[in-house]
């Protein structure tokens, strides 16, 4: 229980430093962060592993890349159901998804340390 806690609060640092970080994506507040890492957390563990499974010719044709895309959907997903985030474009989302998926691993090595 405790790790999903920590998971948690991870996911929500690292969203609302990287709206900090990417000029489309905008967090409201850190309150908002902390709904948008949890509804992030349900999404990326219900919907991502149906849309990369239902996307998986179109990954191995682009070697992976295609997760980008997959990533910055779910971010798409998260904006569109708290309503305290907004992306202004695609490219933000994808911009924001690369930089979320590095800030959340380096919070997650800090933290498991």
């Amino acid at each position: 229980m405790v790790g999903l806690l920590v998971r948690w609060a991870v996911n929500a640092v690292a969203l609302y430093l990287t709206a900090v970080v990417v000029p489309g994506l905008r967090v409201a507040d850190f309150g908002a962060a902390v709904v948008a890492g949890l509804v992030l957390g349900i999404v990326n563990a219900v919907l991502r592993p149906i849309a990369l499974l239902l996307t998986l010719p179109l990954n191995i044709l682009t070697l992976g890349l295609f997760t980008f895309v997959i990533n910055a959907t779910m971010l798409y997903i998260v904006a569109a159901v708290t309503h305290r985030v907004r992306i202004d474009s695609f490219l933000s989302a994808l911009v924001g998804a690369v930089v979320l998926s590095v800030i959340s691993f380096i919070l997650s090595h800090v933290v498991a340390e």
